[in-house]
């Protein structure tokens, strides 16, 4: 374990405003601001025809932060839905972040008084971007290593010099992981804002725009169809959304499609599993 004495630890706090590793982070989530600030405008703009000013825009933003589900909410805000359905609603859309957040706990909670602000702002973008700065400090070290056994001629440097490289080195990835969520977040707070200022400044056509949120979740859904290895749970979602919205009306099937959609996977999980598993030792196979 690396000890830094305080002026090493100040020097580190100094590190995460220096303007090359804000340019840095700010060129890295330049990709996800300019994809969430048209998103949010729109999220804003449909603020604003269902009544809620773009103070509420902002205030949700800030507090929800949940992208797709921000959409969901308008919904659930005009119709005057119980808070136990929109707390349930919000569970089930975002749950999987507790999985693939759980990768990062850690090294959320080495970053000290930003632990918290990393795991609020912990979403399916930064989460990409954060496993793309891992490759890639996993990358340069393994390039490291191979130039080190090539060269045996020069002196193998000491535990303790690798250990404080490799320590720097965290530090440097931290603070971009900050940076990324920091930047991202105000995207979206801004494209919220931008959208029911719009909207409540200028007379816009809303006549269609409600058509971004579908068409968002159709994207979402495409591209888990593309990665998945299994496409059980998908057809599930389909097939008990379009029953239960039958049954039960469009303002009524939701929360019960996401309740029963999670009962029948997990009775299916060790199934499931070992289907994906057998569908895996196949395809290995057949490489071979």
């Amino acid at each position: 374990m690396i000890i830094f004495s305080k002026k090493e630890k100040a020097g580190n706090q100094r590190r995460i405003f220096h303007k090359d590793t804000v340019r840095q982070a700010f060129w890295r989530a330049l990709p996800i601001m300019g994809s969430y600030l048209f998103v949010s405008m729109s999220y804003g703009l449909l603020m604003q025809e269902a009544g809620w000013k773009w103070g509420w825009s902002l205030l949700v933003s800030m507090t929800v932060y949940t992208g797709a589900f921000q959409f969901v909410l308008i919904t659930f805000l005009s119709s005057g839905a119980s808070l136990l359905t929109i707390a349930l609603t919000a569970l089930f859309m975002n749950s999987r972040q507790f999985f693939y957040g759980l990768s990062f706990v850690e090294e959320f909670r080495q970053m000290g008084k930003r632990y918290p602000y990393m795991v609020h702002t912990m979403t399916d973008e930064t989460y990409a971007a954060n496993c793309a700065l891992q490759m890639q400090q996993e990358q340069r070290a393994k390039e490291s290593d191979q130039k080190m056994g090539q060269n045996e001629k020069k002196a193998v440097p000491e535990e303790d010099e690798k250990n404080i490289a490799k320590s720097l080195e965290n530090i440097r990835k931290r603070d971009d992981m900050f940076w990324i969520a920091l930047f991202s977040r105000i995207s979206w707070m801004l494209g919220a804002v931008a959208g029911g200022v719009i909207g409540q400044s200028i007379p816009v056509e809303l006549t269609g725009i409600d058509f971004c949120m579908t068409a968002l979740f159709v994207t979402i859904f495409v591209d888990q169809w593309r990665s998945a290895k299994s496409h059980i749970p998908a057809l599930l979602g389909l097939g008990c959304g379009v029953v239960l919205l039958l049954l039960v009306g469009p303002d009524y099937f939701l929360l019960p499609t996401l309740i029963l959609v999670s009962g029948i996977l997990l009775l299916i999980r060790g199934t499931m599993n070992s289907a994906v598993g057998a569908g895996s030792g196949e395809e290995a196979v057949e490489h071979e």
